[in-house]
């Protein structure tokens, strides 16, 4: 719980005989965290001076300076779409959901209306709150007494259907300490590998849907997520016989979500930047079980494919689980970046990141 200073005002102190001289500042706060996370165009264009000498040599240009002023208007066309809204895009005006802790800019927690209808109990209610339970997809009686395997292939037929939809199964101990990540550092970046642009500018291409798997992939482009805690569903109850229904603590006592935006959004637009990804946790069958069921979308149209998406939910679960991941190999580099970017340290190096994201673990 961040701590919240009493609020003083001049009447909170004794009046003196002679008058108080007051000093105004005009100071502004920044938050180090993105400041840290923006790259240098001086390294930028070291690392690809090269391709840029070749490239102005082969158009007749004298050097790399007359090659930018000659595609000038092309680069300034391709950052302004690139931080353009999505056609029909419009800003949500609901209530956000709260995060764990307050924070001075937060996109807002989008409900999950990309999901697909819901097939669960019948006349089921979605909580205020947006978030559907997991009885609205699962008949949570009958599958009560099914095998794991037979319910993970159950929740990945519920979203077979559906092109943009995402579904996961992930085992207890898992999530765990994904979860105990979370409430450490509930926001963070991630990469996501992007073809470059064929003008030789060195930016990053960009598409209303995203790129396939098929794509060369030779840059990267930044994407900002934040985890989001709630409570469970009022009519989740353990079934009898497991350890909650015993009088043990339930597992199943909060429902997490995780929103993906682009960076460049984000910092564009604040609270008003639309996520493209949205994903939930359930832990409904947590006790019972030993599962906790994922399921989210992709966004139509906010520049990130279902293949995109899968791979940041595979680099989350593998920053977030640092300590599981792979056998715990690179953990030290992984649990590092996540404490510098918490702590706005100014080490925190998107290359860095980039090289642990790719790591084959």
């Amino acid at each position: 719980m961040s701590y919240v200073a009493p609020r003083l005002t001049l009447r909170s102190f004794p009046r003196a005989s002679t008058p108080i001289r007051l000093q105004r500042r005009y100071a502004r706060v920044h938050d180090v965290r993105f400041v840290a996370t923006q790259q240098r165009t001086s390294t930028i264009d070291e690392k690809y001076r090269a391709k840029l000498e070749q490239k102005a040599k082969s158009e007749g240009h004298e050097s790399i300076s007359s090659l930018k002023e000659a595609y000038a208007d092309k680069i300034s066309e391709h950052r302004r779409a690139a931080s353009k809204p999505p056609p029909g895009a419009s800003i949500n005006t609901s209530s956000p959901l709260e995060p764990p802790s307050p924070s001075s800019s937060q996109p807002q927690q989008p409900t999950q209306s990309s999901q697909p209808p819901s097939r669960g109990a019948p006349g089921h209610k979605v909580p205020e709150s947006g978030i559907k339970p997991l009885s609205s997809y699962l008949d949570l009686e009958k599958i009560a007494s099914l095998p794991a395997k037979e319910i993970e292939l159950l929740w990945r037929l519920r979203h077979a259907s559906s092109p943009l939809s995402l579904c996961a199964t992930i085992p207890l101990d898992t999530y765990r300490r994904m979860y105990a990540s979370a409430l450490q550092h509930p926001q963070f970046v991630l990469p996501l590998p992007r073809p470059a642009s064929d003008d030789g500018s060195g930016d990053i291409q960009t598409s209303t849907d995203g790129f396939g798997p098929d794509a060369q992939r030779t840059t990267a482009d930044v994407h900002f997520l934040q985890w989001g805690f709630h409570p469970p569903a009022k009519s989740a109850t353990p079934p009898s016989g497991t350890a909650a229904g015993a009088g043990a603590k339930s597992e199943n006592n909060h429902t997490s979500t995780v929103i993906f935006t682009h960076l460049a959004a984000f910092k564009l637009h604040g609270e008003h930047a639309q996520p493209h990804t949205t994903i939930t946790h359930h832990l409904d069958l947590a006790d019972s079980h030993g599962l906790v069921l994922l399921n989210g979308g992709v966004m139509e149209g906010r520049g990130v494919s279902v293949d995109e998406g899968r791979w940041l939910l595979m680099c989350l679960q593998k920053f977030y689980d640092f300590e599981g991941h792979g056998g715990g190999v690179g953990r030290e580099r992984r649990q590092e970046l996540l404490k510098k970017f918490s702590s706005g340290d100014s080490g925190f190096s998107l290359e860095e990141l980039l090289d642990e994201a790719e790591r084959v673990s």
